[in-house]
């Protein structure tokens, strides 16, 4: 059994007049220990399926199950019992000014119940997990931003949730500190067995640490798979739009004039480090002019794009293209 799952949730704002739909009969599970992104443009929906999985906002319909449970037909009892499972980080941190980053981390836990002691000790040693433990006198103001977001986490974590939310938790870091905090995310995700669930605009993001991954558009999940899967097999013009803002790197093609015929390759699975290209060459007699060429990993397996230039007979150069395909690469003309 998931230990998350949504079952034909929608979630509709304004009046039965003017409706807007924020999320459309969205159905998608989520496995224990597993990190999932969902994906999507601003307005998509992806925050505001986040926010009905630990329901700051309640489904106008449907059912979000959260470890067997209902979350959203809970009592306001049996939801704060729920939400101890529940942590979230958020874009903008959510910190409080007046208290320290030790007294922000100890904070869930002291509205839990918890003594003052036992919450400052607890706050203490999740500060030391996620690298602070020299900063926890300090004030959010005198925090840079990867370390109010580590700050965050701590907090997020405190009440030893077993599920982490992460609503585009990166979106206000520089891309250095976004790829450390990206780091902590997995490592802990690892350590403490946690399932996350990360919303995000970034196709890199998820490529990053996401087992799986869901495409929202216009409030619905139009595609789903592995990050494998749907990195290299797109079927959605969104999701291929997503996929190319990471692999594609042609910024400067357009006043190139190529000799031949210019096509770009996308590599995936184990071929995607094997030498097609020189094979290519030696079966055809065709020659390769390597332009450009990216190489990544998901899931253990390589993927990638390479865009180069194809001379050669034409008979020669249209074998050539049949072969890649016929290795299981996608192939097209530029």
């Amino acid at each position: 059994m998931p230990l998350i799952e949504l079952r034909h949730v929608n979630k509709v704002f304004g009046s039965a007049a003017a409706p807007i739909y924020a999320m459309r009969d969205v159905s998608l599970t989520v496995a224990a220990g597993e990190t999932f992104g969902i994906i999507g443009s601003s307005g998509a929906g992806k925050s505001t399926l986040v926010r009905c999985l630990n329901r700051l906002e309640t489904p106008t319909s449907g059912e979000v199950i959260i470890d067997g449970e209902n979350i959203a037909a809970l009592n306001q009892a049996e939801l704060r019992r729920a939400r101890r499972n529940l942590g979230m980080i958020f874009q903008h941190f959510n910190l409080l000014v007046s208290h320290t980053a030790l007294d922000n981390v100890a904070l869930p836990l002291v509205l839990a119940g918890a003594s003052k002691k036992e919450a400052r000790a607890r706050a203490a040693a999740m500060l030391e997990l996620v690298g602070l433990p020299d900063r926890a006198a300090a004030y959010p103001a005198q925090l840079s931003g990867g370390q109010k977001q580590r700050v965050g986490i701590a907090r997020a974590l405190a009440t030893k949730p077993k599920i982490l939310l992460s609503d585009e938790a990166t979106n206000a870091l520089d891309p250095e500190t976004s790829r450390h905090i990206l780091a902590l995310i997995k490592n802990l995700q690892k350590q403490l067995n946690l399932t996350v669930v990360l919303i995000t605009h970034e196709m890199n993001v998820v490529a990053e640490i996401c087992d799986r991954v869901a495409v929202m558009e216009n409030g619905e999940v139009i595609e789903s798979g592995t990050m494998f899967d749907v990195f290299t097999q797109p079927r959605r013009a969104l999701t291929k739009n997503f996929v190319e803002m990471v692999l594609r790197r042609d910024d400067d093609i357009d006043d190139y004039r190529p000799q031949g015929q210019m096509v770009r390759v996308f590599f995936r699975g184990k071929n995607a480090e094997d030498s097609l290209l020189a094979e290519i060459v030696h079966r055809f007699n065709v020659k390769v002019n390597l332009r450009q060429a990216f190489i990544t990993h998901l899931q253990n397996l390589g993927c990638g794009t390479a865009l180069i230039d194809l001379t050669g007979e034409p008979a020669a150069r249209a074998q050539a293209v049949a072969y890649l395909r016929d290795c299981g690469q996608i192939v097209e003309e530029v």
